[in-house]
């Protein structure tokens, strides 16, 4: 090994490096209770469910997030999501701070599902998406044992004290950040606040226009801080990961485009977003149109863009499934994959009739032998 392998050496594997950012909560003293703070205006109206843009900064906005860290807590969003019953419309994470739209649920509904005599079963089937079996068998064996002793009330406080962990925006985003910032300081062997203050909260009119002008103005904040031309080139934002085949952030932005939940399979449904986001994220210059007032999509691009109805080409949209390229064994066109596979018939098993596997919620003419979970272009 030469002297520049030892003064420089390799970053670990992508994965290797997220190590503990998908670890399951154990058991560990000293929880913290979830305090109260400044007043938030809060949906508490007739509506199923409402919409809030969150927004969060690092101490000063002097802490800065690498691609790891950017991954990471992009993980750490839509897990505590999936936990808390909200769903993710979109999110952009920057270096210094996170914008997030998220549909809050109306929670005596949403908690609805654990009422059937079945529903604690339901209960802990759903707590183990964070939290590990060690702790989940400890918390049935209290269970067990209040309700041996007759004690029947405390056990079912208990479960209520589990229940109100759903549907609210403060303890969602609040654990967001917890469970981030242990990770991150874990990391880089620091301590301390990683957050500044908590963070702020807008109530978005959860349809129409208001919800999607807040969708693009979210997507379109690395094009307005001048790290891409086009928010599909930015992989942590929404819109980057629902053109990568993630059929979570698809939902999430046919919420905002007021489409049904499954409106991505539209091809118009992404191009009439892709017209939003470049209608809406075009620079502003002064009134000579020589200096640039706000940064942008170039006007060049944003007519190119509208002129093509929001399509995009069949290059773009393969490069925007990038695994593709390295793990789809096989790719081509319907025939040519068709050929390959029945000339290795003998891999794959009986049950598997054809070999072409066309690239998820795409119109381009690549095929694949393989069909892939597919994430954005790195």
């Amino acid at each position: 090994m030469d002297s520049a392998q030892l003064s420089h050496p390799q970053p670990l594997p992508l994965e290797e490096q997220l190590v503990g950012v998908n670890a399951k909560t154990g058991l560990y003293p000293g929880a913290r209770s979830w305090s109260g703070g400044r007043h938030r205006i809060l949906g508490k109206g007739p509506l199923e469910s409402y919409c809030y843009h969150v927004m969060s900064r690092t101490c000063g906005g002097e802490v800065h997030f690498d691609d790891v860290e950017k991954e990471a807590l992009r993980r750490v969003i839509w897990r505590m999501a999936e936990f808390s019953g909200i769903k993710v419309v979109t999110y952009c994470i920057m270096r210094n701070h996170f914008h997030l739209l998220a549909e809050v649920p109306h929670r005596q509904t949403w908690l609805q599902r654990f009422d059937d005599p079945d529903g604690e079963t339901k209960l802990f089937d759903h707590l183990s998406i964070l939290y590990s079996r060690a702790y989940l068998s400890l918390l049935r064996e209290e269970l067990s044992d209040l309700r041996s002793r007759g004690m029947h009330a405390l056990a079912t406080q208990r479960i209520a004290a589990l229940k109100k962990r759903f549907c609210d925006l403060s303890l969602f985003v609040k654990e967001i950040k917890e469970r981030f910032s242990r990770w991150y300081n874990k990391r880089h062997e620091r301590k301390g606040t990683l957050w500044m203050d908590r963070f702020k909260s807008v109530l978005v009119e959860g349809k129409g226009e208001p919800l999607r002008t807040m969708a693009a103005y979210i997507d379109l904040n690395p094009v307005r801080a001048g790290l891409c031309q086009d928010p599909k080139d930015y992989r942590w934002c929404g819109y980057a990961e629902a053109l990568s085949g993630s059929r979570r952030a698809q939902r999430g932005l046919c919420k905002a485009l007021g489409k049904p939940v499954d409106g991505w399979k539209s091809a118009s449904t992404a191009e009439a977003y892709r017209c939003l986001l470049h209608d809406e994220g075009r620079e502003v210059r002064d009134a000579q149109n020589e200096k640039v007032i706000r940064r942008g999509i170039t006007p060049e691009s944003a007519r190119a863009v509208l002129a093509a109805k929001g399509k995009l080409t069949p290059s773009e949209l393969i490069r925007l499934r990038v695994r593709y390229f390295t793990e789809g064994l096989v790719l081509g066109s319907k025939a040519f994959v068709e050929d390959i596979f029945i000339t290795h018939r003998d891999h794959f098993g009986p049950r598997r009739k054809h070999g072409a596997k066309r690239i998820p919620q795409s119109s381009s003419p690549f095929y694949s032998l393989r069909q892939l979970r597919v994430r954005p272009v790195g």
